[in-house]
């Protein structure tokens, strides 16, 4: 059971949606435009905005890359109207997930954001990393990183009571899980492929809706760190390992704390205590619909909060005049 926080009380659930609205409202404007970078800096600006008008300390723990990478919203920045008076909150974002589905018009973006307490949520590093996830309501250690993808299918397979060709698994299409790919369509599992948002990918295989069992393969590890917020409050599975390419990147590993380079991060290594998590729809997808601009002004947005403490999922459809955005 999550005990809930205080100083998570003190910051309501609502004004983090209201957070990851704005970030996608900023990012809707550039939909279909084919220009990435463009579309970030809009939902970029627009959250930490949003973030700075709240009455607390917080700190980005998982954001846009390190302080000289990014002008914005980078891991370490203070944001909020509090500092040093207001609540202890660390934040992990991604103001736009699906940079180039929305310069493409295409499916599943969101703006997204989660909070915990200070030393909650692990600081990961703008790196890769690979990922099994599975909803609630198994058994655990029914997946693990350290048993081969066929083993895993075959483990959550068991545990549905089905054929491991009756799984259907969410894989990022990358040519980097060329060999993932093969080896699920060899067991006879069917394969959703996402051009992007491993975010929204994870959180999928927790609804029954979308026919997705499990998730697997590499993305970024601080979209890991998104998601295990989210499985927090809805419960299911998740684990990682951090990918490494060069020396800089372990570098840059050792520099945020981190010490086993190979470890396997379970759920509650990613995130921990109370938790809040809140998304809001970009473009139309599985999790929510996009933003919608109405003819004769106004705009209507999809949102999803969740909170660990009280398992509470609150799904919110909201209307706003254009002159108030």
């Amino acid at each position: 059971m999550v005990t809930a926080s205080s100083v998570l009380d003190r910051v309501l659930v609502m004004e983090m949606v209201r957070v990851t609205e704005a970030a996608a409202i900023a990012a809707s404007k550039l939909i279909g435009r084919g220009d990435e970078k463009a579309a970030d800096a809009a939902a970029v600006e627009a959250m930490r905005a949003a973030l700075n008008e709240l009455p607390m300390d917080g700190t980005v723990v998982i954001g846009e890359g390190e302080r000289d990478e990014a002008p914005m919203l980078f891991i370490g920045e203070k944001v909020g109207s509090a500092q040093g008076s207001g609540p202890s909150i660390d934040i992990a974002l991604d103001p736009l997930e699906g940079t180039t589905i929305t310069a493409k018009a295409g499916p599943n973006a969101l703006a997204v954001l989660a909070i915990a307490e200070h030393g909650c949520l692990l600081n990961a590093p703008d790196v890769y990393m690979d990922k099994i996830a599975i909803g609630p309501g198994y058994a655990e250690g029914t997946i693990d990183l350290a048993k081969s993808v066929t083993d895993n299918v075959r483990s959550l397979a068991a545990a549905k009571g089905v054929g491991a060709d009756e799984i259907i698994a969410c894989v990022l299409d990358r040519p980097r899980h060329a060999a993932l790919i093969a080896e699920l369509r060899g067991l006879g599992c069917g394969i959703m492929l996402i051009p992007d948002g491993d975010v929204a990918g994870v959180i999928a295989t927790t609804n029954p809706d979308t026919g997705i069992d499990i998730y697997l393969g590499s993305g970024g590890a601080p979209e890991g760190v998104l998601a295990a917020a989210a499985l927090r409050c809805v419960g299911g599975q998740i684990q990682g390992r951090l990918v490494f390419r060069n020396d800089d990147e372990r570098a840059r590993a050792r520099r945020g704390g981190i010490e086993d380079l190979a470890r396997i991060y379970r759920l509650e290594d990613m995130a921990r205590g109370d938790c809040i998590f809140a998304a809001t729809g970009v473009t139309d997808g599985s999790l929510l619909n996009g933003v919608r601009r109405r003819r004769g002004g106004g705009i209507a947005t999809d949102s999803i909060v969740m909170r660990a403490s009280s398992g509470t999922v609150r799904r919110i459809k909201a209307e706003h005049q254009t002159g108030a955005v």
